[in-house]
């Protein structure tokens, strides 16, 4: 199988150029909401993580923050051994939804090599990413619409999976 190769300047462009055809190819399968979405998407998932490694781009973890909820705080305070409030204090802040996200981008636990420094103790939305492989699929089409943007793995399944459209 090919690599795919990461080229993050030609992903925005290539996610800028087509996003209205994608956000109109998502609008209808919300609608439709076909049965085999969910086994058709696992599939393509699993036929770009053959051909791509996480660890080359890191670009979701130089580039966004995922929401921290309760339990990560607490996941994150045991593994650094810190109270929760010094983890709020140091490393988070609220956003505009009352979420709490990371303060910075890159993420403070990427390292140079783009290996996670808390990667046991990460994050569930970073455990989840890029919610490719999730079930009811169709229920996040609008963050995968976002996350063309920022994630090869995430464009490249778009991008199959309008190419089986009637499939679906």
């Amino acid at each position: 199988m090919s690599k795919i190769k990461i080229d993050l300047e030609q992903l925005k462009v290539k996610a800028k150029n087509t996003e209205s055809d994608t956000k109109e190819f998502f609008a209808k399968l919300k609608k439709k909401k076909p049965k085999q979405l969910d086994t058709i998407v696992h599939d393509l998932h699993d036929e770009v993580f053959e051909e791509l490694d996480c660890l080359e781009c890191a670009n979701c973890c130089k580039s966004i923050s995922p929401i921290i909820i309760d339990k990560d705080i607490e996941r994150l305070a045991k593994h650094l051994r810190m109270k929760p409030s010094e983890v709020i204090d140091q490393y988070l802040e609220m956003d505009n939804d009352n979420d709490y996200v990371f303060r910075e981008t890159p993420c403070p636990f990427l390292m140079p090599d783009n290996y996670c420094m808390v990667y046991e103790s990460r994050p569930r939305a970073c455990r989840e990413y890029p919610h490719t492989d999730r079930k009811r699929f169709y229920q996040i089409l609008n963050l995968t619409l976002k996350n063309t943007h920022y994630c090869p793995a995430v464009y490249e399944v778009t991008d199959r999976l309008k190419k089986k459209k009637d499939q679906l």
